[in-house]
C-alpha cells in the first residue's frame, strides 16, 4: 500500500496485517502517488462540466471507473519503485 507521509498512517495503534507492505513516499511527491495518477485521469473525464445532483456526478465516476480494465491501470498506476520494494531491493537509493 503506497502512502504519503501523514502522521495518521503512522499511528502507533495502527494494526498492519502480515500480508501487507507500507511504502511510505518521499515528502513531497504527490507524482509519484498512483492514486494521484489516476485521479489526474479521472479529472480529465468530468473536469469542466456541470452536475446537476451529487448522484449525477456520482454516476459519471462510476462509469469511468467501470470502463477502465485491467492493463490501463496497471499503465496508469505502474512504477518501477513499488517493484523494488516488494521484492526487497533496496528502495532508499532510488530516492536519494
Amino acid at each position: 500500500m503506497v502512502l504519503d507521509n501523514g502522521a495518521f498512517h503512522k499511528a502507533k495503534a495502527l494494526i498492519i496485517p502480515e500480508n501487507i507492505i507500507l511504502i511510505f513516499l518521499p515528502p513531497y511527491s504527490p507524482e509519484l502517488n498512483p492514486a494521484e495518477k489516476i485521479w489526474a485521469k479521472f479529472k480529465r473525464d468530468f473536469s469542466n462540466r456541470l452536475f446537476k445532483t451529487l448522484d449525477d456526478l456520482d454516476a459519471c465516476i462510476s462509469k469511468i471507473i467501470k470502463t477502465l480494465t485491467h492493463d490501463q491501470v496497471i499503465s496508469i498506476c505502474s512504477f518501477n519503485y513499488i517493484f523494488l520494494i516488494i521484492f526487497g531491493l533496496n528502495y532508499k537509493s532510488f530516492w536519494y
